[in-house]
């Protein structure tokens, strides 16, 4: 379900003083009573007919009450300092009641269609109510997707009493579904490896979080992963034995992935980006891999890093490899949608390919843009002929429309993934009427900011802060890390990537992605550098940055978000600390200004 409301709009939100629990993303609507606290009496049974046809809904509510009752949760950053909660943890006076209130029991789910695959567009609404009067939690939705938000949902706001039980702190409705249906982080195993182990840590904490969509960039010129049937010699190029993917694992991965209501969707980028493993099967494949990347003169560099290597578009015998590959991959991965790269390619790596010399002294007139153009004419084909994905859609950069050099037509329906000159190319792409995954580097792109990563860089060599002044050196420049300062999850939070665009452009708007680029990267720091910088994203595109009235709300999200780091770690996942633990236990003391409407 595609809903094209704009970041700004955000459906009312009501809640009684004293309601402790702070769930996030933030819903869409979500209403909360006041007659009490509904304590649960014991294990919560599940009640649904879905359940009996789809183990996606029981696997799914096991996991959820196992982690209920493991944690007993207490809500970590509030509005207000638990312990002046009385009695724990509401502080609002219940309504008298002639009978008590009866205890929760059971948990009764509808699934209007439990055959709906997950696939792009698929319905993930939902409805949570519990009443006063009911000992069950109401739980309606379209898919078994949606039923498994209501239930990351349910986890955030059943907490511990406090003597050892659980309740909920008032009766309360919720409505929720998300503003977008693309919602998604972005792995890359190639760069450096990262194992299953971690991705299924970054999968834990995307679905707590109501991420639908891993981006997995399987390789890149550094390394090949994954092996592959059809050219077993491609993972000679992986860093080791041990830093490879079989294709059990990765089964296993995408499984996982499924059982949360996450899609994967693999990325072999192409022709760029693209040494490692390809040279193994065909050398002449690979054009300029055995060139000094940048040759200490940024004219005649044949990569924006090392390792240089790039597919050779006039090579024939590039094509029937691309098609093996591929062809694989696409009876490996589930999912419609597949990306092929196609971002940043370096005319000076085709100087050592004596085939595109030789087809541009052929016609002098032939560009580079030319040049691309004749990967888009060969290599579309093959992507879009795949008989077991007959809704494929593909999934490009955007360097291949707007880049220097780029391809004179690209087809309409392929999704573009914009990742340069923020709202800039946003509106260009959608004005030409392509679907748009947006991951702005200025604010998406959570690698940035920890210092370039060539060594012998003598632009570091400076007695002094570096700034502006210092030529070639700024924390904006290349001696910096190309894409610095750091991203703040309030520079994520605040990015209203539909400023000034149409309505017909912002449905073009499918969701956003935040890359975690991995030259840097590895099992060590993925989850601290991840998380919970991307739940500022996931809120983002789920319920907005704004509220109802159009106010951004970044200063309600500040406990929300330091709330979840708390619920993450309690759950298992390394994220990183965002604050002093002060300001966690004392809300909004750490805030810039004092007097902000927006809390008052």
């Amino acid at each position: 379900m595609h809903l094209l409301q704009p970041l700004a709009v955000l459906a009312a939100v009501t809640a009684v003083a004293g309601v402790a629990v702070n769930p996030l993303p933030a819903p869409r609507n979500i209403t909360w009573g006041s007659s009490g606290p509904k304590h649960l009496a014991g294990p919560l049974t599940l009640r649904s007919a879905a359940a009996s046809n789809s183990t996606i809904v029981t696997e799914g509510w096991n996991r959820a009450w196992e982690t209920i009752v493991s944690l007993q949760w207490v809500p970590a950053a509030t509005e207000a300092p638990i312990a002046h909660y009385a009695p724990f943890p509401t502080g609002v006076p219940p309504v008298k009641r002639e009978a008590p209130s009866p205890s929760l029991r059971y948990v009764d789910v509808q699934v209007a269609d439990v055959t709906a695959d997950l696939q792009h567009g698929v319905d993930e609404s939902y409805t949570l109510e519990i009443t006063a009067e009911s000992s069950s939690v109401e739980i309606r939705s379209q898919t078994v997707w949606g039923a498994l938000h209501a239930f990351t949902t349910l986890q955030q706001i059943v907490i511990s009493d406090g003597h050892g039980g659980l309740l909920v702190e008032q009766p309360v409705r919720i409505e929720d579904a998300p503003l977008y249906p693309y919602r998604g982080i972005m792995v890359d195993s190639g760069r450096n490896y990262i194992s299953v182990g971690k991705i299924l840590e970054q999968l834990d904490a995307m679905a707590l979080a109501k991420m639908n969509v891993l981006h997995w960039h399987l390789d890149d010129s550094q390394s090949w992963p994954v092996h592959m049937k059809v050219y077993p010699e491609m993972t000679l190029d992986a860093y080791s034995p041990r830093d490879t993917f079989s294709q059990e694992a990765i089964r296993r991965v995408i499984g996982y992935a499924r059982a949360r209501g996450i899609r994967v969707i693999p990325e072999v980028d192409m022709p760029g980006h693209s040494a490692a493993g390809w040279k193994q099967v065909d050398p002449t494949i690979v054009a300029c891999a055995d060139s000094w990347w940048s040759n200490d003169d940024w004219t005649y560099h044949t990569a924006v890093e090392p390792t240089p290597g790039q597919l050779d578009i006039i090579y024939n015998g590039t094509y029937p490899v691309v098609q093996q590959v591929y062809g694989e991959l696409s009876g490996l991965f589930t999912d419609d949608f597949f990306h092929v790269g196609a971002d940043e390619l370096q005319t000076g790596c085709y100087n050592f390919s004596h085939y595109v010399m030789e087809w541009f002294a052929e016609d002098a007139s032939r560009t580079y843009d030319d040049l691309a153009q004749y990967w888009v004419d060969h290599a579309v084909p093959i992507f879009q002929n795949v008989p077991e994905r007959p809704n494929r859609r593909l999934i490009m950069w955007e360097d291949i429309v707007l880049s220097t050099p780029h391809a004179h037509d690209v087809p309409k329906d392929i999704i573009m993934q914009s990742w340069n000159n923020g709202l800039t190319n946003i509106a260009n792409l959608t004005a030409l009427g392509y679907d748009v995954i947006v991951s702005s580097a200025d604010f998406f792109y959570l690698d940035c900011g920890y210092g370039g990563f060539v060594t012998n860089d003598p632009r570091y060599d400076v007695m002094a802060n570096p700034d502006a002044s210092v030529p070639n050196f700024n924390y904006l420049g290349d001696g910096g890390s190309w894409c610095a300062p750091y991203k703040t999850w309030q520079r994520i939070y605040d990015y209203d990537f539909t400023t000034n665009l149409t309505d017909e452009q912002a449905a073009h708007i499918i969701g956003a992605a935040s890359p975690l680029w991995s030259e840097q990267v590895d099992d060590v720091v993925i989850s601290s550098k991840m998380w919970p910088r991307a739940a500022a994203l996931a809120e983002l595109v789920w319920s907005g940055n704004r509220d109802k009235n159009g106010n951004k709300r970044t200063t309600l999200m500040t406990q929300r978000i330091l709330n979840f780091r708390e619920y993450l770690v309690a759950n298992g996942v390394q994220a990183a600390p965002l604050v002093p633990k002060y300001c966690l236990q004392h809300p909004h003391s750490c805030d810039l200004y004092y007097n902000q409407s927006v809390i008052q």
